[in-house]
Formats: structure tokens, C-alpha cells, sequence
């Protein structure tokens, strides 16, 4: 057998230095053999693995529900203080007389605080419920694992948001009933307003009856305001910003019914593909 020259060399090294044969001698690695630097999963890698299991459209929904439920509570909240203050100051002197309807939006204001703590809430288990479909679907973690108990889970969250979509559809309408009568007001206040009735004797006809809303008693005293008088209730602050405040507020409650049609939209599909995947799952084991 021939000896290549490099193993010749190797042999005159050991015959010159008898102390070195014991020594080691570790092959250099080759640029074939070194690991490129995208051979294993890296920094960029993870990340756009996790991205991969982001549930957007639930983040989306998540980020607009909490907008629209902050929107309706607040606004509607401070809205309701500033109509309490114009009924009484303007259109219902005695208290006795719209002391029902004081109850009742010092009661809506307070199923305002539950909304909001409630909303917060099931938004956050909604997200992490769409983190958990998402990434059983994408499968993002080895092998498709899912149990009926999750499946359970994920049909409750879909029932249970249809319910709420329907609720806040409601909702969303009582929220435009307000608007509805400020507007009619405002509107009446425009028209006094115009050089057309300005100045002249059939301004003080235009009047503005409160009482045929429903919202106070037909005994409430005086219940309508006319002329110049209805002029001054639209200039105050008080009607000017519990105008606006509902109009944000109807707003608020139209932004909650997208979010939940998303919601909707997206539990409904996860949990229709995981009950798909489960059956499918099952039967490749037999």
C-alpha cells in the first residue's frame, strides 16, 4: 500500500519525537462538515414561528371591543349625569316628578361599571382562547393535541358570544334613541336660530315638548320649552356636551357589535376546524 505524503510526514514526526505518539491528533473540520448558520432554528426563526400563532382577527376584535366598550361606559356614563341636570334644571322643576327616571339612570350607570369590568374580562379570555385555537390549528407545537374538554370550551365561547352579539345589537339601538331626541332639539334650535324666525313673533310658538318622549310624566311642570328659552337650554354646556357624549357613545356601542361579529367569525371557524381535526385524528388511529 502506498503511503500518501501526508501520512509520511505524520511518521517522521513521531520517529524525530518518540514523546508525541501519544498525543491526539483531532481532524480539522472541513467546511462541508460545519453547520451553516441557518441549520438550527435561530433568533429570527422563533420569531416568526410565534408570529405564526398570533390570532389577529381576535386581537383586532379584542383591541375594538375594548375601545367600544370605553366609549359606551364613559361617555355614556357622564352623558346621563349632564340629562339629569337639563331635566331638572329646565324642563322638571319638582322632583317628585322625574325621581323614577332618576333611579333608573342612576341604575344604568351602574350596570355601566359591570359592563365595563365584565367586557375587560371576557375580551381577555376571548384572546387567549383565540391563542390557544390558533396554534392547536397551525399546529405550532409538534403534534396535533386537543381534548373534548377544549372542544367544550371553545362551543361555549361561540354560544355564548353569539348571545352577547345579539345583546349588543339591542343595545346599540337604545343607544340611538338618545341621540334621536337631542338631535329633534338641537334641530329645533337651528331652526330659531335662522333669519327666517329670527326676530319675529312666531319664534316663541316653536316649542320643544319633553314629555311626549316618555321620560317624564305629563304632570311635570313645565315639560316644554319655547322661543328664546329653548335657545338658551341648547347653548349651555350641559346640552352641548351630553349632545356630543351620546353620539360617541352610539358610536362606542357600534364599534362592541364589530368586534363581536369578529369574535364571532373567528371562534366559529377554530372550533370548526378543531372538531374536523379531532374526527380526523381519531381516525387514523384505527
Amino acid at each position: 500500500m502506498v503511503n500518501s505524503r501526508a501520512e509520511m510526514e505524520i511518521g517522521r514526526y513521531h520517529w524525530m519525537y518518540p514523546g508525541s505518539k501519544n498525543h491526539q491528533y483531532r481532524p480539522v473540520p472541513t467546511l462541508g462538515d460545519r453547520a451553516g448558520p441557518l441549520s438550527s432554528p435561530g433568533c429570527f426563526e422563533c420569531c416568526i414561528k410565534c408570529l405564526g400563532g398570533v390570532p389577529y382577527a381576535s386581537l383586532v376584535a379584542t383591541i375594538l371591543c375594548f375601545s367600544g366598550v370605553a366609549l359606551f361606559c364613559g361617555c355614556g356614563h357622564v352623558a346621563l349625569a349632564g340629562t339629569v341636570a337639563i331635566l331638572e334644571q329646565h324642563f322638571s322643576t319638582n322632583a317628585s316628578d322625574h325621581a323614577l327616571l332618576s333611579e333608573v339612570i342612576q341604575l344604568m350607570q351602574y350596570v355601566i361599571y359591570g359592563i365595563a369590568s365584565f367586557f375587560f374580562l371576557y375580551g381577555i379570555i376571548l384572546l387567549a382562547e383565540g391563542f390557544y385555537t390558533t396554534s392547536a390549528v397551525k399546529e405550532l407545537h409538534g403534534e396535533f393535541k386537543t381534548t373534548a374538554c377544549g372542544r367544550c370550551i371553545s362551543g361555549m365561547f361561540v354560544f355564548l358570544t353569539y348571545v352577547l352579539g345579539v345583546a349588543w345589537l339591542g343595545v346599540f339601538g337604545f343607544s340611538a334613541v338618545p341621540v334621536f331626541m337631542f338631535y329633534n332639539i338641537w334641530s329645533t334650535c337651528e331652526v330659531i336660530k335662522s333669519p327666517q324666525t329670527n326676530g319675529t313673533a312666531a319664534v316663541e310658538q316653536i316649542c320643544v315638548d319633553i314629555r311626549q318622549y316618555g321620560i317624564i310624566p305629563w304632570n311635570a311642570f313645565p315639560g316644554r320649552m319655547c322661543g328664546f328659552a329653548l335657545e338658551s337650554i341648547c347653548n349651555t354646556n350641559e346640552f352641548y356636551m351630553s349632545y356630543h357624549l351620546f353620539i360617541v357613545a352610539c358610536a362606542g356601542a357600534g364599534a362592541t357589535v364589530i368586534a363581536l361579529l369578529i369574535y364571532m367569525m373567528a371562534t366559529t371557524y377554530n372550533y370548526a376546524v378543531l372538531k374536523f381535526k379531532s374526527r380526523e385524528d381519531c381516525c387514523t388511529k384505527f
